[in-house]
Formats: structure tokens, C-alpha cells, sequence
């Protein structure tokens, strides 16, 4: 049983908290102009690409305002302009018109073949970008306008331009089969360091074509350890904190804390390929086994919703179209032995494995864990190597529309399957949801495709998160966003 947060031995904050003396003193650099203060972010994840756009490091870049794309999207996930100022369709082509005047970090111009040379990079990478799942994307120059074609009509292609994934950088970050983003953004923050998996360092860029940037830089570094992160904040060594855990939130002075509703499920993904869940009585036993309310309340002190379906309370419009699902009854589990598997980057994952164990043993399996750091085992989990794996999974990150991520995680040929599904009507179901014209169609679309996901059992949605973030009382303006692409934008400094 977990020790309640106010009970923590002060032993154990003190040792935390030593993990970041001096990590923030001096800096990486300075700012060009001297004045103002740097701000000081602690993260949660360190790279798992060094710093790569077409991996999910991409959300780094957009967080820290380095990297920007053509489009980016409103509180409504409707597209507006950034690189691009307008775009028009013509069939399954849409031509985008560039920004006068952006420059890249090197100095080099915003033009039409650079944008080209982003887009056309990444539509290659393998494994692609998710917002490019079953997409097959082409770009051409055309003067001051970029023509984006898909071999297929495609409703959401300026959704899909607005993925931190398909941020765009000069020339110079792409040598070779590597993507070095340093000094490569059109952000109002530059990224002059990269150092590894420990920190980074960005100035502000006087030759930003929007807003100049208020604070004069940032000092990044990445802490796993959450009970760290919130002792830095505790202590005033760190400005900004990333997703506080919830078993240190309550010893926090609450007035530094904001909690987001986000679009994020924590969902149990079993494996539909080979081994007991591929049994779909097997599956619903384990579903039936599950009881998300009693995590919400042990695990996350109440800091989250009960899920009804994949889709949250980020998106209400989910529950107003929901319908009961049709289900496969329950078989007898008794005598089979599962491998459950998590990460520990995000504190609370290990604890919900450890409630879920208990679950699913009392309900008649034998339940191994195995628990690692995610960038250990991530290709593991892809590969299909655990039986049932638990995943805190962002739901619109990638477009602000849901149907790309049930594509990426349930498709038969999504690049971040899990579940190793593959079902004919959940593709059919995924499909339809792609092609539908954005709108009230296609939310009806998207739910429908969920249904048709939650009837074969390969995922168990538990809980909707929300996030915690940290901002020390000097803190002005830092961005509290649900899609997590956002975080220290041009508005925010440190009074």
C-alpha cells in the first residue's frame, strides 16, 4: 500500500531535491542582451532521439517555441495560420502560401524548397511520423506556395501540417540520416545546446518574425524522477516543472500548481496476436477484472476521471454521441500466466500496474511485471513482446483530431499497434472515420470507429489523466495546454 503523500519521509525529499543542486546554476549561456531572467524548466522525459522532429522529442521543440510548423490549431482544433498564412484545396491537393519574412536560426530565408525539403524528409522516415499513418504524402515548390498532394482526398491535411512532427528547419539539420535541430528552428527561442539525455539550452532570436520573446532564455533539464521535479519547484530551483506526480501534489503550496484536463487516456492494451489475450473471452475477463474507479481514487488521490471510452472529457462532444458497445463474454482465466508490462517516466504508472496485478490475480491469472524506463521499452512493447500493456497515451496530440491516434494504435498497419490488432472492421471503421469531412460527421465517425475498437477488447480504457504543472510564483504567462505543445511561448517570462 503507497504512503500517503503528506507522509513522505522529508529524508526522501531532501535526497530528491540534491539530484538538481546546481543544475540550474549559471546556465547554459546567456542571453545576447543581458537583461531579464532565464527561465529554469524541469521535464519529465529526456530525448529519446536526440532531439529528432520526426520522433515524439518533436513535442520538446514545440514546448520550448524552437520549432514551428505551416499551420497550428486553435482551443477548437480548428487549423490557423503560422508558416503558412492561407491554404486551399483542389481534390486531394492543397497549396499552402508561405510567411513573408521568416528566417531560420542559421540566418537562411523561409522558402518554399526548404519547406519542401522538412516535409518531404519526413514522409521517408522510418517509422514515420503517426500523423502519417496510412498517409502518403508529396510536397513540390511552386514560388512562394507549397502544394501538398495525398494519394487520397484528405479532409485533415492542415491538421496533420500542424504536428510538431512535421515542424519544419533549415537545410542544415538534415546531414546524413540524422536531424539536428540546433540553431535550425523559426521560433522566437533558439536551441543553441543539446546535451544528451541531461539538458538543453535555448536564447531568444532577435530575428523572429512574430512577438519577440519576453524572457531572454531557457535552461532546460530533464528529471524522470517526479518527486525531484517537484522538490525543485519546492525548493525555487526550478521556474517551471512538468507533470508533477500526484503523490507530490498535495505537499505542494497549491496555489503553484495548475491541474489540465487533458486529452489522455490511461488504457490497458492487450495483445490480440498470440498468448492468452488472444483468446477474446480471455480478453473480456481481463477487462471485467478491471476496476478503474478504485485507481482513480488509491493511485491518482482522485486527480482524474474514470473512462467511459477512449476519448475524455477533453472532448465532450465523445460522451454526447457514445452508444453501449457489444462485448465478447467473459471466459475463465484461471491457470494463465500474462507478462504485464509499463514505464516508470510517469510516476504513477508503476503503482497502477501494481493495483492491476492484484485485479487481475484475483480474478484468476497469474500475473508477472515487468517495469522499465520507456525508452527500454518501448520497442518491446511494439514488437508485441508483452502480453498487456499499460500506456498513458495522448488522444489528439498529433492533429487535434482523434481519428489519426485510433489509426496509429488500432489499425492493422498503424506504426504504434500495441495490441497487435488486426480486424477487419475496426480498419473499415478507421477508414470511414479518415475520410469523413471534418465536423459533426466526423465526430459521429470517429465514435463509431471507437465502438467498433472497444468491441473486440484489445484495449481497456481505465482512466483520463490530468495533468499537473508546476509554475514558481515569479512565473508570468506560461502556458497550460491539454494537446502538451505548448509550455514557454514569446509571452512568458519571470517577473
Amino acid at each position: 500500500m503507497r504512503v500517503p503523500a503528506r507522509l513522505v519521509p522529508l529524508i526522501a525529499v531532501t535526497a530528491a531535491s540534491a539530484l538538481l543542486t546546481g543544475c540550474f546554476s549559471g546556465g547554459d549561456g546567456d542571453s545576447a542582451s543581458g537583461q531579464g531572467k532565464r527561465i529554469r524548466l524541469a521535464m519529465m522525459q529526456p530525448p529519446r532521439s536526440g532531439l529528432s522532429p520526426l520522433s515524439d522529442d518533436a513535442f520538446k521543440l514545440s514546448r520550448w517555441s524552437t520549432a514551428e510548423t505551416l499551420v497550428k490549431l486553435d482551443a477548437d482544433g480548428d487549423a490557423e495560420p503560422a508558416l503558412a498564412t492561407e491554404w486551399k484545396q483542389s481534390g486531394p491537393s492543397w497549396s499552402f502560401t508561405l510567411r513573408d519574412g521568416v528566417t531560420f536560426h542559421d540566418g537562411t530565408k523561409l522558402t518554399a524548397e526548404a519547406v519542401v525539403n522538412s516535409l518531404t524528409r519526413a514522409a521517408a522516415a522510418s517509422p514515420k511520423p503517426r500523423i502519417l499513418d496510412g498517409v502518403d504524402l508529396t510536397a513540390k515548390a511552386d514560388g512562394d506556395k507549397v502544394t501538398v498532394t495525398t494519394a487520397t482526398e484528405d479532409p485533415l491535411v492542415p491538421q496533420r501540417l500542424s504536428s510538431p512532427q512535421l515542424s519544419i528547419l533549415a537545410a542544415k539539420a538534415y546531414r546524413g540520416k540524422t536531424v539536428n535541430p540546433v540553431g535550425a528552428g523559426t521560433g522566437p527561442f533558439e536551441l543553441t545546446k543539446a546535451n544528451g539525455t541531461s539538458s538543453a539550452a535555448l536564447d531568444r532570436y532577435d530575428g523572429y518574425w512574430g512577438k519577440k520573446a519576453k524572457a531572454p532564455g531557457i535552461d532546460v533539464r530533464f528529471v524522470p524522477d517526479g518527486t525531484a521535479r517537484a522538490a525543485a519547484l519546492r525548493s525555487g530551483e526550478a521556474d517551471i516543472v512538468e507533470a508533477v506526480p500526484v503523490s507530490q501534489a498535495a505537499v505542494l503550496d497549491q496555489d503553484l500548481i495548475t491541474e489540465v484536463p487533458m486529452p489522455r487516456t490511461n488504457t490497458l492494451y492487450l495483445n490480440t496476436e498470440k498468448g492468452a489475450f488472444k483468446d477474446a473471452a480471455v480478453r473480456a475477463a481481463a477487462r471485467e477484472a478491471v476496476d478503474a474507479e478504485s485507481i482513480v481514487k488509491g493511485v491518482y488521490e482522485g486527480r482524474a476521471d474514470v473512462a467511459e471510452g477512449l476519448l475524455g472529457p477533453a472532448l465532450p462532444w465523445a460522451a454526447e454521441l457514445r452508444k453501449p458497445v457489444r462485448r465478447a463474454k467473459a471466459g475463465d482465466p484461471a491457470g494463465k500466466t500474462i507478462t504485464l508490462g509499463t514505464f516508470t517516466d510517469r510516476a504513477e504508472l508503476p503503482e497502477v500496474a501494481a493495483a492491476l496485478q492484484q485485479q487481475l490475480q484475483k480474478a484468476g491469472f497469474k500475473v508477472k511485471l515487468d517495469v522499465r524506463e520507456y525508452a527500454n521499452i518501448e520497442s518491446d512493447a511494439l514488437a508485441g513482446e508483452f502480453d498487456a500493456f499499460i500506456l498513458s497515451r495522448a488522444t489528439v496530440l498529433d492533429s487535434g483530431d482523434p481519428a489519426a491516434y485510433l489509426y496509429s494504435d488500432f489499425a492493422s498497419d498503424g506504426s504504434f499497434n500495441i495490441s497487435q490488432l488486426a480486424d477487419a472492421d475496426v480498419d473499415k471503421a478507421l477508414g470511414k472515420a479518415g475520410r469523413t469531412p471534418t465536423g459533426d460527421a466526423r465526430r459521429k465517425a470517429v465514435i463509431a470507429a471507437e465502438a467498433a475498437v472497444l468491441g473486440t477488447d484489445a484495449a481497456v480504457p481505465m482512466l483520463h489523466e490530468r495533468v499537473i504543472q508546476g509554475d514558481a510564483a515569479g512565473v508570468a504567462d506560461a502556458a497550460h495546454d491539454p494537446r502538451e505543445r505548448e509550455l514557454v511561448t514569446a509571452d512568458t517570462y519571470l517577473k
